[in-house]
């Protein structure tokens, strides 16, 4: 896993509001919502290649049906 380095961030104050808004929607800390912004900023941009993308899958464990109900 890459490391993390902090970096301080000078930010208008209604833009960081809305983005705890946005943050306390997608149940995040405000620190990880800015960093999927900047990250889907890049991606879409074309400027980072999006590598690896986790899929959960749901199967079944193989009891019976009318055990997991």
């Amino acid at each position: 896993m890459a490391k993390k380095k902090a970096f301080p961030l000078r930010i208008n104050e209604q833009v960081l509001a809305a983005m705890q808004r946005w943050a306390d929607d997608d149940l995040r800390s405000l620190n990880a919502q800015i960093e999927y912004v900047l990250r889907d900023a890049l991606v879409l941009s074309g400027r980072v290649k999006l590598v690896q993308k986790v899929i959960t899958e749901v199967e079944e464990t193989g009891k019976d049906s009318e055990e997991l109900e």
